[in-house]
């Protein structure tokens, strides 16, 4: 169904409203006609039929009411005390309203959201009464969502496919998978996106959709479950004012066609965006300058000396007016010339003593009065093993049509790998052949694995996609590393197979099928062991530059630490023989190829007054130094459980970053008690309840 302008429904309902009384009267002829109970549909240009719906009861419908009291965000400052961030701020959110938090830039307008969706960061400290209807409860799984500033979604992925694989991790197994393709299809449509539905999403370098689309799609995934309540971080940030409006016209009628509670920070809004909000949140420096109906924002800064010009945008006139970044004198009527702190101050303490703020304060205690029903405590998604194989499937879409993950690299393995075969082509098996064996095969498990960081961009990519759906619930830190895992698979059996292959044969390795096999498991182990080794990087140094720098330093570390460069009984103790020697995946890699290359051949002896010919096997002792106590397949199985040993330190590496590390921030940046922001505020005095009832 289409979207007609709020305006254009205000006409109509006063014209509708003109016509009730008359509908009352005839009522009471006809008691059985209950017209106070239904909403009165009506025709437009933009509509496709017109519709009678029944008005539902907000509550009765699981609509969510949200209300802050005196809410102060603090944010330690680093010299043992803390400054404020958000001042006492008290305000509502209804069902089937659009508020709109608007204010300069730094005013706390996305602190504020981030507030009340409960998602602030570790070193910020928190104090108010945060209320979801009437109750202190949390935001479960599925009742709410939040569309980040930043849309960080697959660039290789189509808009249709980059929704319903979303889909397929939202929403309950119980739902089959048409009933998934459904829903994801519905809101595609809603969000007017039908037309692109086969379009790659497109990013650096790659043609797609534009940047009002993509901010669609980011909005479509977050609601294929209906949340009650939607938090938007400035949905319009870097689009022109035709595709604002368009983005923000859609998610208005969100409101309208279900009811729901929607919050959203802008920034600076067109007159036409404008219109569509019902409730206006304006802050400057953390301070409520107006909070009421975003309609009556325009009077109020008139009645208050600071008149809109004409032909002025009135959003940029509010923000004009209270933005203090650029000391300008501003005129206030006939009383001459203020300055932005005055102007600031004056229309603070006119909102305090206004209508508006009385209003705000009685809505807050009706609604905390009428206590609603408690919220679903958290919705079911799909099960883990349907997450893992979904996850599984978009990865392999992802890194198959990722030039840049694996197909690049497959390229420059190959010539490498010709490079190789023709420097050490047809060894043969003179005496100079042990030490060209030895370094060809210290090429392939060091330099070749050691290129597998060329994927750590498009890597870093995925974590960001990671973050973003983690934090919102959509799936947990294990189904993404078995997905992760299990897609990579194919591909580095690709790159491992092909390049070795040619690199095997070319140079004229020890002849057998088992012997081949052995060397290309090695190859594989070590591509995967050093892209899991990434994983940890990337986790701790999510800067795709900082983290191959990183990354190339450890390897770096492991290759000299490995026993080739220095022989292992020669290689200093303190560190580099104990521990990195035997930390070093390098040295299970090197051991494990010479054991398989060396076994089971013989060479011409060059020592004067020795045998003519010396077998593998002293070579393997006195040459390389290689452990020969175990076998080669106990190399392997090492390397093996060292991948597993990597992802398992991954998990635990995210699953502290989420539960420790945030407790020891917010312990660390705890405020002294009696704070300088407290003494700041004389209308407000900040109370100790925890977010949404969960303790602080």
């Amino acid at each position: 169904m289409g979207l007609v302008s709020r305006d254009c429904q205000r006409k109509i309902t006063s014209t509708c409203s003109s016509h009730l009384s008359l509908i009352t009267m005839a009522s009471a002829v006809q008691p059985s006609s209950s017209v106070s109970d239904f909403e009165i549909g009506y025709d437009s240009a933009s509509l496709q039929k017109v519709e009678t719906v029944p008005r539902p009861d907000p509550r009765e419908e699981g609509g969510v009411f949200l209300t802050w009291e005196d809410l102060w965000v603090t944010v330690s400052d680093g010299k043992g005390g803390s400054r404020p961030i958000l001042q006492g701020l008290t305000g509502y959110a209804r069902p089937g309203k659009v508020l709109a938090i608007m204010g300069p830039s730094g005013c706390g307008k996305s602190t504020l959201l981030d507030a009340l969706a409960g998602r602030l960061g570790s070193n910020t400290s928190q104090r108010g009464i945060i209320l979801v209807n009437g109750r202190k409860q949390a935001l479960a799984y599925g009742t709410s969502a939040y569309v980040t500033q930043d849309d960080t979604l697959f660039t290789t992925l189509t808009v249709g496919e980059a929704v319903y694989y979303s889909a397929q991790l939202q929403l309950p197994d119980s739902m089959s998978r048409s009933e998934k393709k459904e829903r994801a299809e519905i809101t595609i449509r809603e969000m007017g996106l039908q037309d692109a539905i086969n379009t790659r999403i497109g990013g650096w370098g790659v043609k797609g959709i534009s940047g009002g689309q993509k901010r669609r799609v980011s909005i479509c995934i977050e609601i294929l479950t209906h949340p009650s309540l939607l938090f938007l971080d400035e949905p319009t940030s870097g689009l022109d004012s035709a595709a604002s409006y368009y983005v923000m016209s859609r998610i208005a009628g969100l409101d309208q066609l279900h009811g729901r509670t929607i919050i959203t920070s802008i920034h600076q809004p067109s007159s036409e965006v404008f219109a569509l909000f019902d409730n206006l949140c304006l802050l400057s420096s953390g301070r409520t300058v107006y909070f009421g109906a975003a309609h009556a924002a325009n009077e109020f800064f008139s009645s208050n000396g600071f008149p809109c010009p004409t032909l002025q945008n009135p959003p940029d006139h509010f923000l004009k007016t209270i933005n203090k970044d650029f000391e300008e004198d501003i005129e206030q009527g006939f009383s001459g010339k203020q300055s932005k702190e005055e102007a600031i101050d004056i229309l603070i303490k006119a909102y305090k003593s206004s209508g508006s703020y009385q209003q705000v304060q009685t809505q807050v205690a009706e609604i905390c009065g009428q206590e609603g029903g408690a919220l679903q405590k958290k919705r079911s998604r799909a099960g883990f093993i349907n997450q893992c194989l979904v996850l599984t499937r978009r990865s392999c879409v992802n890194m198959y049509r990722d030039l840049g993950y694996y197909w690049l690299r497959l390229a420059i393995y190959i010539t490498l790998a010709f490079a190789l075969g023709t420097i050490f082509y047809d060894l043969g098996f003179t005496s100079s052949s042990i030490q060209d064996r030895g370094a060809m095969l210290m090429y392939i498990a060091s330099f070749l694995t050691f290129m597998s960081i060329g994927g750590f961009p498009s890597f870093v990519e995925d974590m960001k996609v990671f973050g973003r759906e983690r934090l919102n619930g959509h799936y947990g830190s294990s189904a993404f590393i078995v997905g992760n895992t299990l897609s990579s698979v194919p591909y580095l059996l690709l790159i491992s197979l092909i390049p070795g292959v040619i690199a095997y044969y070319l140079t004229g390795l020890q002849k057998g099928f088992d012997h081949f096999i052995y060397y290309s498991l090695v190859l594989f182990t070590c591509m995967m062991l050093v892209e899991s080794l990434m994983m940890i990087v990337a986790s701790i140094v999510p800067n795709f530059l900082m983290g191959i720098i990183t990354g190339a330093g450890i390897q770096g570390l492991m290759i000299l630490g490995g026993g080739f460069f220095r022989l292992p009984d020669d290689l200093p103790k303190p560190f580099w023989r104990y521990p990195l020697y035997y930390f070093s995946f390098n040295k299970y890699a090197y051991q494990g190829l010479y054991k398989n290359e060396f076994k089971g051949l013989t060479f011409p002896n060059d020592e004067a007054g020795g045998a003519s010919t010396i077998s593998g096997e002293e070579i393997l002792r006195k040459t390389w130094q290689v452990e020969m106590a175990y076998s080669k397949w106990v190399d392997l199985a090492i390397l093996l459980g060292m991948v597993a040993l990597y992802r398992i330190l991954f998990l635990i590496i995210i699953k502290t970053t989420e539960k420790v590390i945030p407790l020891l921030k917010a312990f660390m940046s705890r405020p002294p008690k009696q704070s300088n922001q407290v003494m700041a505020n004389l209308f407000a005095t900040p109370s100790a309840t925890p977010l949404h009832g969960a303790s602080l």
